[in-house]
């Protein structure tokens, strides 16, 4: 296979190796902002239309990731043995049939069903791009790349929300999920023409695979940071459930308006990946991630101040919590990834599949008859990055070495 990257011993990538490898892998990995941020201004349409209620309507995002986390869990260890290409084109060939289907869907009980028939494909991709990150790049290299994915990636749910707005007003929500099915043809494209990039198969028995994941719960800093970085993530996985609610319900704006509100906290995400991908050629990642959690605490109590008080307030308190995640995202990935270094796409599904886990936990939270969503929200951030503040100082003095990869 032709060499795409740099390593030590290898010479230096050419430029559009690199880009054509960093595209095709943010086309992969923004299959969940796709899935989930274009249909969001639908969903109080959706809700209206079929006469249910707010936690029925938010099960086609809630079981959409359940789907997705337990999907993750088979396409890591299966591509270890088999390839990254083969199953990614049938995951997101699946993907494509799915999203059809839901743009013919009749009620809410047929677009559940297929929501989770579209989350089995959108797995391959969230997958598999990291673990394909990891085949291809070394450590330094590989941050530098994550970042640069974190930047591209965060353009999909600024512009998603946006796109299904004008299509609501244009056309019909079912055309929003039309559009996802020709993004994924896209992307199949791209992953047909793209050489296989793992080397190294291993067995993929039952046993083996079962074995496999055995062995990652027992790498205690596997396991540690994973969790601790998929809880810093449900105040954004609230935000994305309960937007539609606090932003076309509760504060009475537009879906089209409600677009560019959502985009705006999307162009922090982007903004916190631009930013850590600048700073760390000049400085080490560590204080990055201190400065990132601090922030992440401090937005939490200005969400619960002034978020009620409109959506232009709302939205600038979250735009501080999202920035300080998109800037810690890169530099959280690459220091988890570090802790393995053999069966990669078990890990890599296993890290992700923890990130949604926990992400749908926060978005059933959210669906919840709260007096004051807005707050939960805040409190989410609040709780989230003060016990990434004192994680850090403990894993700093408990674990030599487990903060190498951002030191």
């Amino acid at each position: 296979m032709k060499t795409l990257y740099k390593t030590p011993d290898q010479p230096e990538v050419r430029p559009m190796s690199y880009i054509r490898t960093l595209l095709l892998l943010a086309l992969l990995a923004a299959f969940p902002p796709i899935s989930t941020d274009m249909y969001l201004p639908a969903l109080p349409t959706l809700q209206a239309a079929w006469g249910v209620e707010l936690a029925t309507i938010n099960l086609t995002l809630v079981l959409f990731f359940v789907c997705f986390s337990v999907a993750l869990l088979a396409y890591g260890p299966i591509s270890d043995s088999y390839g990254r290409r083969p199953l990614l084109l049938v995951g997101i060939a699946l993907y494509i049939l799915a999203s059809l289907l839901c743009g013919l869907s009749q009620g809410v009980g047929h677009l559940i069903a297929f929501r989770m028939l579209q989350a089995l494909g959108a797995a391959s991709g969230s997958a598999l791009s990291m673990a394909i990150a990891k085949d291809l790049f070394a450590a330094r290299e590989r941050q530098r790349l994550l970042a640069h994915l974190g930047v591209i990636v965060a353009l999909a749910p600024m512009l998603a929300p946006v796109l299904g707005g004008w299509v609501l007003k244009w056309l019909d929500w079912r055309w929003i999920f039309f559009i996802q099915a020709a993004w994924a043809v896209l992307a199949w494209v791209g992953v047909l023409r793209m050489p296989e990039p793992l080397q190294n198969k291993v067995p993929a028995t039952l046993g083996q695979i079962l074995g496999r994941y055995l062995g990652l719960f027992q790498n205690k800093r596997f396991i540690t940071l994973n969790i601790l970085m998929a809880l810093l993530m449900t105040p954004i996985f609230a935000f994305i459930a309960g937007s539609p609610a606090i932003y076309i319900s509760y504060f009475e704006i537009d879906p089209q308006m409600f677009g560019f509100f959502f985009g705006g906290n999307a162009l922090a995400m982007m903004l916190g990946a631009f930013t850590c991908s600048r700073l760390t050629r000049r400085m080490p990642g560590l204080p990055l991630l201190w400065v990132g959690f601090a922030g992440i605490a401090a937005g939490g109590p200005a969400i619960w101040l002034i978020g009620p008080r409109g959506p232009l307030p709302f939205a600038v308190a979250m735009f501080l919590v999202t920035y300080c995640l998109g800037l810690t995202r890169p530099l959280s990935n690459n220091l988890v990834l570090e802790q393995v270094s053999q069966d990669v796409g078990t890990a890599s599904s296993l890290m992700i599949f923890v990130y949604f886990v926990a992400g749908a936990a926060a978005m059933a939270l959210i669906s919840l008859d709260w007096s004051s969503r807005i707050r939960v929200i805040g409190l989410l951030a609040a709780g989230s990055g003060g016990l990434m503040l004192g994680a850090l100082r403990w894993i700093a003095r408990r674990w030599e070495g487990a903060l190498k990869a951002v030191q």
